[in-house]
């Protein structure tokens, strides 16, 4: 079991989503929306000091084939360059982030938030889902249903 906080970063061009995990690794909370600008490395590096963080993880846009793009390649450089910023060196994962801002938009949706709605916490809702699905595979490696009788006949 996890026992430090996990920063997940949801990188867009405009705003850059942030969710925190609590410190054992069993949920993943919304923190905050970063504007994208010269302003954004100092930004994470403050929340990294205040919330302990002890590793990063940022989404990594792929193909629905599962290969990598344009986008792909500006959070590698995103990624070097945060990893350079830093006083003390974390470790720094990339992970699929494929779908979860659909998802995020369906789950506010579904939560009564409109696209108008949505927007000023959009960023923030992906980078939830990007932690949910990382603890989830820390918490459950081999994909083991929870409760197995559920699913049976």
């Amino acid at each position: 079991m996890l026992e430090h906080p996990i920063l997940a970063i949801d990188h867009g061009a405009a705003r850059i989503g942030t969710a925190i995990s609590d410190p054992v690794g069993i949920m993943a909370h919304p923190l905050e929306t970063i504007p994208n600008n010269e302003q954004t490395l100092e930004r994470i590096k403050q929340i990294i000091q205040e919330r302990h963080v002890k590793s990063i993880l940022i989404g990594l846009p792929l193909h629905m084939n599962g290969t990598e793009g344009k986008a792909s390649l500006k959070i590698r450089h995103f990624k070097n360059t945060l990893k350079n910023a830093l006083l003390h060196p974390l470790p720094i994962e990339l992970i699929d982030e494929s779908l979860t801002t659909v998802q995020a938009a369906q789950k506010l949706h579904e939560a009564g938030r409109n696209a108008k709605q949505q927007k000023s916490i959009i960023d923030q809702a992906a980078a939830v889902e990007i932690l949910n699905a990382y603890l989830q595979s820390q918490n459950n490696p081999f994909g083991l249903l929870e409760n197995p009788d559920e699913y049976s006949s």
